[in-house]
């Protein structure tokens, strides 16, 4: 029988690794995700979680033990945040480009200097480019579910890519929520085990990771690609399976909020997300045609799905909790890609929260306001950062 409990976002990754009956978990603390492997280290001393739990003396350590392990087979877990993320950074494109679905939650953690140990993103989407697949979380359940379902969407014969599930620092990973854990028989039907065709195998003896010449080099990073493009198909999939077997719509690539027919478009990412329904709700009873795309999946990026979500827009603005110290947000920059040359609209990047800036719905209304007004004045500035201490009253009346 499932269970609701009132967990952390930390624990509801732990019992999503658990249900996923990881084989091999490789631990390194780091504020604020400790909590994850801490629980996890119970569960596994107390037989509730039958699975190698491995104390590594670094996160780049974390991600090797993984990558090993899912070589010979077995399914594989970790979880960083920030600086222990980037001193993954070396494994993480290993894994990619070794296939292996290794699958592991990332706490999202603003970077030092200065230092924090508060919620951004820049940890999460500085790693972009390493050949993972990133879905960034909402809530607690979705955490719990992500990983299960990352599990699913991984191991695919067509995918065998690894990826992160990621969560914003104490306003998930530390806050307690209603969490459905559900029936390990469920959980076992929906996610079968993990039997790769290529493993480490005394008695079948392989190469892997060997020298690749330039003459076929190039052809393994385009094989890599080529499991991104199919990817949107997989976790649209995996999506309504998910959905068939739980009964939760865990979000699929866009969470899409009041969005037909909307004049306006508001771009989120992470836990800012419901707060930012709230104020949708209320600027849509104020006569404002304004809608809400979660953005759940960064990376495979659904191009398509943005593509024809702002076919009749005329503004679309992103929040974004990060800065790339090029031009703009991630987010913004990904979705200015992807209508480029398609859709003629208004793209404007407020770089919000970062190092956990307080997001209020007072704050968070006033970026949208600010976006609906751009239907009539035009885009002027194109990149703004929201409530600094030198320009709060803009954004506090």
């Amino acid at each position: 029988m499932s269970e609701m409990k009132i967990v952390s976002g930390n624990f509801a990754a732990a019992y999503g690794a658990k249900l996923s009956r990881v084989e091999v978990v490789a631990a390194y603390p780091i504020t604020p995700q400790t909590e994850v492997v801490e629980k996890i280290a119970e569960l596994v001393a107390e037989g509730e979680m039958d699975s190698e739990y491995i104390k590594v003396e670094s996160e780049h350590s974390a991600m090797a033990a993984c990558i090993a392990a899912a070589n010979a087979g077995a399914r594989a877990y970790t979880a960083s945040s920030a600086h222990g993320l980037a001193l993954m950074h070396e494994l993480l494109i290993w894994a990619a480009g070794a296939r292996l679905p290794v699958v592991m939650t990332n706490i999202n953690r603003a970077m030092g200097p200065p230092w924090s140990v508060w919620a951004d993103h820049h940890d999460t989407l500085a790693q972009k480019g390493t050949g993972q697949l990133q879905f960034f979380c909402e809530n607690n359940q979705e955490v719990l579910d992500s990983v299960i379902m990352a599990y699913k969407i991984c191991e695919d014969e067509e995918i065998m890519l690894p990826a992160m599930v990621v969560e914003d620092a104490f306003i998930l990973s530390h806050t307690k929520e209603p969490v459905e854990i559900y029936d390990q028989e469920l959980v076992d039907e929906f996610l079968p085990p993990y039997d790769p065709d290529y493993k480490l195998d005394v008695d079948q003896p392989l190469g892997f990771g060997s020298l690749g010449m330039p003459d076929w080099y190039m052809d393994f990073r385009y094989k890599i690609a080529e499991a991104f493009e199919k990817a949107p198909d997989k976790i649209e999939k995996v999506n309504k399976e998910f959905k068939e077997t739980f009964g939760r719509d865990p979000g699929g690539l866009i969470e899409e909020y009041r969005t037909d027919g909307v004049d306006v478009l508001i771009v989120t990412m992470g836990s800012i997300s419901s707060t930012s329904q709230d104020v949708i709700d209320e600027l849509r009873d104020e006569g404002h045609n304004v809608g809400l795309a979660r953005l759940r999946t960064f990376r495979p990026f659904p191009v398509d799905k943005f593509r024809e979500l702002t076919k009749n827009v005329n503004v679309v603005g992103v929040l974004d909790r990060s800065y790339t110290f090029g031009h703009g947000g991630d987010a913004a920059r990904e979705i200015k890609d992807a209508l480029y040359g398609h859709n003629d609209v208004i793209i404007k990047d407020y770089i919000v929260g970062l190092g956990g800036r307080d997001l209020t719905p007072k704050i968070l209304k006033n970026v949208m306001l600010d976006a609906i007004s751009l239907q009539d004045k035009g885009l002027g500035k194109e990149i703004e950062w929201v409530d600094l201490r030198i320009n709060q009253h803009k954004w506090r009346r």
